[in-house]
């Protein structure tokens, strides 16, 4: 994958449009935009203009990353039933 922020600035809060990020494959195609902003991040696929790509809430995001984290429990299997007489 090659991502490239299409601007820039350094030591700088995020603001309400955000930075948004070009994505592309490992063969040059664009794939879309991805803008980080204040409360939600953003996928536009394709050439989607922001506002109108999937929104996700920050909040959102950091909990998919930790579920994905945590280790699974094994399931518990159900003892075993005893013949009835």
């Amino acid at each position: 994958m090659k991502v490239s922020i299409k601007d820039l600035a350094v030591n700088m809060d995020l603001g309400n449009n955000g930075v948004t990020f070009d994505v592309y494959d490992n063969e040059g195609k664009f794939l879309g935009d991805l803008r980080l902003g204040k409360g939600t991040v953003e996928w536009c696929k394709g050439k989607t203009q922001a506002g109108n790509g999937v929104k996700v809430k920050w909040t959102e995001l950091i909990n998919h990353f930790e579920e994905d984290k945590a280790p699974k429990k094994p399931a518990k299997k159900a003892p075993k039933k005893k013949p009835v007489p």
